[in-house]
């Protein structure tokens, strides 16, 4: 007895039901924005390089791997724990940037199936990061990975949810700034020095500025469930100066760069991006961040981050590739 045609096209179909399905669990996760979290580890290991003249691509890929993971993890729960809290659906006023990925708030995934799928992120990038501890044996890479865990997880989940306490913006930092710098130069060195400081701190600052910018159009939502950002905490004209300062602190922070010959090139390449800067603060005013609907200030704040991350990266291969190894 033939299978009615309409039986076979429903099975030809559940194939092709399932892959667009995981295309939206990926999506969900945001990866566009997976390059914050691969900053850091292309200007540590890189700085690793310029100083030892050695390279590991197997512990290099890791690190990339592991904290994307971890990264792609805590997007996906903060969705999940923002919705719980209300965040996001009280956002009015979602950006590209900002508001989060908002596929509960559409119905395209459920609240559960969000939160799942950010604990299976973690998971995988836990198993890489217990990879990485056995290949060194490193209690150090141990701890700041325990602490990279934690801290997404935590960044908005109950009952710590470190990003409504004031200090959401440092923490973020710290995860995507000097910790997994001083993680990747670690994994190519097996050394911990005072070298990576400045290049982790300006990379600390960048993330920081992408944060903060994008907190200036979730003001209200945030406001009304007591997410304390600093732009909640200390109003638009105030938060603005704080973008400012922070971003003119990290030109001294690459000229300090220039003493040290395994950063000079490094501090050189960041110091070009100043018109890109100059650009960020001039956007970075009252009007265009009370705007609804109008980002500029965030698009020109990331493509600072990925051009200040690349350009301290490709310093530091420059200085690898033309100077004998040590500082």
């Amino acid at each position: 007895m033939r299978e009615p045609k309409s039986a076979v096209r429903i099975e030809s179909m559940k194939p092709r039901f399932e892959f667009s399905k995981l295309i939206i669990l990926f999506l969900a996760s945001r990866p566009k924005f997976l390059v914050a979290s691969a900053a850091p580890v292309l200007v540590g290991s890189a700085l690793g390089y310029a100083t030892t003249g050695t390279f590991s691509p197997l512990l290099f890929i890791l690190a990339l791997l592991a904290i994307m993971a971890l990264h792609s993890g805590a997007n996906m729960t903060n969705d999940y724990f923002d919705h719980i809290s209300g965040n996001d659906w009280a956002n009015k006023n979602p950006t590209p940037f900002s508001g989060g990925r908002r596929y509960i708030q559409e119905g395209i995934l459920s609240p559960r199936a969000t939160l799942l799928a950010g604990l299976f992120w973690f998971t995988i990038g836990s198993i890489i990061g217990v990879t990485i501890f056995l290949l060194t044996q490193s209690i150090f890479i141990l701890v700041l990975g325990l602490i990279g865990l934690l801290g997404g997880f935590f960044y908005t989940a109950q009952p710590i949810k470190l990003g409504y306490r004031c200090i959401g913006e440092f923490v973020i930092a710290l995860l995507f700034g000097l910790l997994p710098v001083y993680g990747s130069y670690y994994l190519q060195t097996e050394t911990i020095d005072t070298i990576p400081i400045l290049p982790a701190v300006i990379v600390g600052i960048l993330i920081f500025l992408v944060i903060l910018v994008n907190e200036f159009p979730d003001l209200q939502a945030d406001a009304s469930v007591n997410k304390r950002t600093l732009v909640v905490l200390f109003g638009v004209p105030v938060a603005i100066w704080i973008y400012r300062i922070a971003l003119i602190i990290s030109f001294p922070i690459a000229a300090a760069m220039l003493i040290c010959r395994s950063m000079f090139y490094a501090g050189i390449l960041y110091l070009f991006t100043l018109p890109i800067a100059v650009i960020a603060i001039r956007f970075a005013n009252k009007k265009d961040l009370s705007t609804p609907g109008q980002y500029r200030a965030s698009r020109v704040t990331v493509l600072l981050h990925t051009l200040g991350s690349l350009a301290l990266t490709a310093g530091f291969i420059v200085s690898g590739l033309s100077n004998p190894p040590l500082f």
